[in-house]
């Protein structure tokens, strides 16, 4: 699960959208806060350097008299003054040096003393440049200005400024910035989670009709219809009309079926009527032979069993027809007898095309499986094999079984099953029928037997004639028991 939700390619378009649109504003809103931040950040500094000179000319004006004379106290009554009127700039200290790196005066002499050394803090950070700097790790601005009469450098003025606010500000706009790029982001990706679910809705609709119900296509109502926008509506108009098709050739497929059965019933019943007929007229002569010269015992004993042969031999073909179309006594058990009466039933079609049949049965034991299904399967793929083999072919029929399985195997010497035909029985899932005016409707009538049995087919050609080989679940011993 976890490793599904890894793949992107697994989201759902209803959250892949949305994502991909709060990944954009973020990329987006990332890009405009720090381009926004850096030119505010620049114009802040800027405008503070330029505070910050104007400030330095009014106190380098103010205390360069006063230096040339190393008058201590005016220099330091011109500091005092310059710091009330230059408030807004915050220094939190302005001290003169004189050329030999000695403290003249200072805005706070307890924290520079008279004649002192200046600090190494601000030789090190302006040892021969002037200049502004900025330290946003303590919130201070440096200052550094070389003070010149006629010329000569007679001091160097130091200041260092409070900047916190101007620090504190910038965090507030860069909160203020991620605030509302967060809130406009969340907005956009939730507008688009359920803008693309509205829109997509109606494809939730086509995907709980495409599926099957009860093996039919159920068509989407028009209350639907009339709620989507025109695109979606010629679309479920097109899938309503292709259902309708699919239904009615489901329809069209299923009356076929029952059509071909019949015929072959027709059919089958056709050879029955000849194999019954055929015992028949000798019966009947037997019985004229009894009538005409019955006193003798030996005619009368042949002629007795010559009838009761031939009332046998009815009796076979009768019981064969009657277990197929009726069903035995329990269809979910199939024995050995219940395939060897299909030679009764394939008995005409062999004889009339003077084919020659491999049987071999090796179903030695009842199985627990629909046994009047399988004498379906295998009665329909013996009479496609009789009615595709040449005069005087030969037809193979192979039954045998596992603990598991049963299969089947009917070959002939035909000239092989068409591929479109074919596909009905090598198809893993149940195929649509074929349509009305093509052949394979009973092959395909087969293959839904098979398929409703839990099992497949396969179909081999041979090079001259076609293998079918069946394969069908059987199930355990115990329910052979509760069959039983």
């Amino acid at each position: 699960m976890m490793l599904r939700l890894l793949r992107i390619a697994a989201w759902p378009l209803v959250v892949k959208v949305p994502v991909l649109v709060a990944g954009l504003m973020i990329t987006v809103a990332t890009t405009i806060s720090y381009v926004v931040l850096w030119h505010f950040i620049q114009d802040q500094e800027s405008n503070l350097e330029l505070v910050a000179s104007a400030y330095l000319d009014g106190v380098s004006a103010a205390v360069l008299p006063a230096i040339t004379r190393e008058d201590v106290w005016e220099v330091y009554d011109a500091l005092d003054r310059t710091r009330s009127r230059y408030a807004g700039v915050e220094p939190r200290f302005t001290l003169v040096a004189l050329p030999n790196g000695r403290v003249l005066a200072a805005s706070d002499p307890l924290r520079f003393p008279f004649r002192s050394i200046v600090p190494d803090e601000l030789r090190r950070r302006f040892a021969t440049d002037d200049g502004f700097i900025i330290d946003t790790a303590i919130g201070r601005g440096w200052l550094a200005r070389t003070l010149r009469a006629g010329g000569v450098p007679v001091g160097r003025l130091f200041a260092g400024l409070d900047i916190t606010n101007l620090l504190r500000l910038r965090r507030e706009i860069l909160s203020t910035l991620i605030l509302v790029n967060a809130c406009l982001t969340l907005a956009f990706a939730l507008g688009g989670y359920f803008a693309l679910k509205r829109m997509l809705q109606p494809l939730s609709i086509l995907k709980d009709y495409v599926e099957l119900r009860d093996g039919r296509v159920e068509t989407i109502p028009e209350s639907y219809r009339s709620r989507v926008s025109s695109e979606f509506g010629q679309l479920f108009d097109r899938f309503n009309s292709m259902a309708r098709a699919l239904n009615e050739r489901q329809v069209l497929a299923t009356h076929l079926a029952e059509q071909e059965k019949y015929a072959m019933l027709g059919r089958l019943a056709s050879g029955m009527a000849h194999e019954i007929n055929n015992p028949l007229g000798g019966m009947l002569n037997a019985i004229d032979t009894i009538q005409a010269h019955g006193e003798d015992p030996a005619v009368r004993l042949t002629s007795l069993d010559f009838l009761r042969r031939g009332l046998g031999s009815i009796r076979n073909v009768a019981r064969a027809a009657l277990v197929t179309y009726k069903g035995g006594s329990d269809i979910n058990i199939l024995i050995q007898g219940d395939l060897d009466d299909l030679l009764f039933l394939v008995q005409h079609e062999t004889g009339a095309r003077r084919l020659r049949l491999d049987w071999q049965n090796y179903v030695s034991q009842p199985l627990a499986i629909n046994g009047s299904a399988v004498r379906q399967i295998a009665l329909n793929l013996l009479l496609n094999a009789c009615a595709a083999s040449p005069v005087e072919g030969l037809i193979t029929f192979i039954a045998s079984y596992s603990d598991e399985a049963l299969w089947i195997v009917v070959a002939d010497e035909g000239p092989g099953l068409p591929k479109n035909i074919a596909a009905f029985l090598d198809q893993a899932v149940s195929e649509a029928a074929p349509a009305p005016e093509s052949k394979g409707l009973g092959l395909w009538t087969t293959s839904q037997l098979i398929r409703r049995l839990g099992g497949g087919a396969e179909v081999d050609y041979l090079g001259i004639g076609t293998r079918v080989t069946v394969t069908l679940p059987v199930a355990s011993d115990d329910a052979l028991d509760v069959a039983a």
